[in-house]
């Protein structure tokens, strides 16, 4: 990799790297009831066309439109009511000169039929019904294969499977489908100082803020997610715990201990295994770790910094592209849109900068973006953002009017 002038790995060639180190998990059928959040392994196709059938769209009378040519309120034309369709007749009828049937939306539509009236356009008759406006050709019904034609592809590989993308694979006769599992990811913060949330920090205890966060970040991010909680600084139950947990995840996420300091001990345990630890020019972060652990199989390990807010960073930048491409999903990084800078902003020289922020769209086209707390405010910065701007290495000042690169979380506010 090349290194910056400060010995920090580039952002870009650090991600490229580890992120070809990292493999999907392998595919798995599934019932189509449990497919929902799960990301496709195959393309899909449909196996018949939707409708399957000729079918009514709306409530009415299925009739001819030659014997409504003339109808109008002052002159009605009178069909005789042959019979009553519903939804579950599957007896095959079909119409002649001068009759109709009473059908219900979802009903076969009778032979020779190609218009539905509305019962609104009638007089609601029963054995014999008067019709009051001639309609257009194919009104009120849908035609097999109107909506989806056999063989026409529903989703490709890589598609975050919704819940109108499993009414469309039921309505195609699609009862299973391929799929990537969601990853199991399991997540532990460690340090002696740490204490369990539900009690302020006070000089030589912290409250345990990024196990949680985390947690929350992973299920955002599509994953299982089991939080482990704290870790004291112990080299043997460190090793144990880790050992222990690489049986049920598909990966680990640390907290904590990634710096030189003496009481860094996930880069001391871990930097004797198969885990490296990189500064990189990234802020707030610096030092990221990213490995695998457990034999041969090597379940893989991202490595994050204590602070709550680098740790969040780090998770957007690192950890969570890692959860969509172990989850198949493609592509693995949030959306992005270039914005114009409502205020000018400082950043660290060779570092790229994740600032929180808030991007709203400027009518007319376009985005504005104001700039959040960042910096050691980072994490009350994030709870008030639904994007991150993104200012790069050689960035040490952003004018407002300037265009930034912006990184959306939220869409929602």
């Amino acid at each position: 990799m090349t290194l910056l002038a400060d010995s920090r790995t580039p952002l870009a060639d650090y991600l490229a790297a580890v992120l070809r180190a990292v493999r999907p998990l392998p595919p798995l059928d599934l019932d189509l009831t449990q497919a929902y959040g799960n990301v496709l392994a195959e393309d899909v196709h449909a196996p018949g066309p939707v409708p399957a059938f000729d079918r009514a769209s709306i409530d009415g009378y299925a009739a001819r439109l030659d014997d409504l040519i003339d109808a109008s309120p002052h002159r009605p034309v009178r069909l005789n009511v042959i019979g009553d369709l519903a939804a579950s007749s599957w007896r095959p009828v079909r119409l002649t000169p001068g009759t109709c049937f009473s059908i219900a939306a979802g009903a076969a539509l009778p032979g020779g039929a190609d218009i539905v009236v509305p019962t609104g356009d009638t007089d609601s008759g029963m054995a014999v019904v008067e019709v009051y406006r001639s309609g257009k050709r194919g009104s009120g019904l849908r035609r097999a294969g109107d909506e989806i034609s056999a063989g026409e592809p529903l989703a490709r590989a890589g598609t975050y499977i919704t819940p109108a993308l499993v009414a469309v694979f039921a309505a195609a006769g699609i009862g299973h489908v391929v799929v990537r599992p969601s990853p199991r990811v399991v997540l532990l913060a460690t340090g002696d100082e740490l204490v369990e949330v539900g009690r302020a920090s006070q000089p030589g205890q912290v409250v345990d803020a990024n196990s949680h966060a985390l947690t929350a970040a992973a299920v955002e991010a599509g994953a299982l997610a089991y939080r482990i909680g704290i870790c004291d600084d112990d080299p043997e139950g460190l090793r144990g715990l880790l050992e222990d947990q690489t049986l049920r995840a598909d990966l680990i996420i640390t907290t904590g201990g990634t710096g030189t300091g003496p009481g860094d001990m996930v880069r001391r345990i871990l930097s004797r295994r198969d885990v490296s630890f990189t500064d990189v020019s990234l802020y707030p972060c610096g030092s990221l770790g990213f490995g695998t652990i457990g034999g041969a199989a090597g379940v893989p390990v991202v490595c994050l910094p204590g602070d709550p807010g680098a740790a969040l960073v780090g998770f957007e930048v690192l950890g969570r592209p890692i959860i969509q491409l172990l989850a198949g999903a493609d592509p693995v990084f949030r959306p992005s849109v270039r914005a114009h800078l409502l205020e000018t902003v400082s950043s660290p020289a060779g570092l790229r900068e994740f600032r929180p922020a808030h991007v709203a769209e400027r009518r007319g086209g376009g985005y504005t973006v104001a700039p959040l707390p960042g910096g050691p405010y980072t994490l009350s910065g994030l709870a008030a953002a639904n994007a991150l701007m993104v200012l790069g290495e050689r960035v040490v000042t952003a004018a407002a009017g300037s265009t930034v690169d912006v990184l959306l979380l939220d869409r929602r506010r």
